[in-house]
């Protein structure tokens, strides 16, 4: 059901006012990324803080699974799967969302970067 369905099933269980989603296949995620993340939220005051990634020709790109959210979008995120949503993007342009760069000097290019494979595992080790 995709990420979605881990962020309801998250938001259903979760006991804090707000959740944090970190995909478990990135092991180079900044360690930053939950005060970063906090912070705009707050200064935003957002429904979520998605961190965000620049690409190769410059563009920042949004990294939805990488969030801080509000467990008041859960009424929201039911309505939107109860309709048939399945696509992140559709969901999230409905809240109030703040995307958070991490392009300072010091942040890992490869920060957001997929291992999904061994060799994809030994090539982030070494650099």
């Amino acid at each position: 059901a995709g990420p979605l369905a881990g962020f309801l099933t998250g938001l259903e269980r979760c006991e804090t006012p707000l959740l944090l989603t970190v995909p478990c296949d990135t092991p180079l995620f900044p360690l930053d990324l939950l005060e970063r993340l906090h912070n705009a939220l707050l200064a935003e005051n957002s429904d979520m803080a998605m961190a965000g990634a620049f690409e190769e020709d410059g563009q920042l790109r949004a990294q939805p699974v990488f969030c801080l959210m509000r467990v008041e979008v859960l009424e929201s995120l039911v309505a939107f799967t109860h309709q048939g949503g399945r696509k992140i993007d559709a969901w999230t342009a409905q809240l109030n969302t703040v995307l958070v760069p991490f392009n300072t000097p010091g942040d890992d290019p490869r920060a957001f970067f997929n291992a999904n494979t061994v060799e994809q595992l030994q090539s982030l080790e070494q650099g």
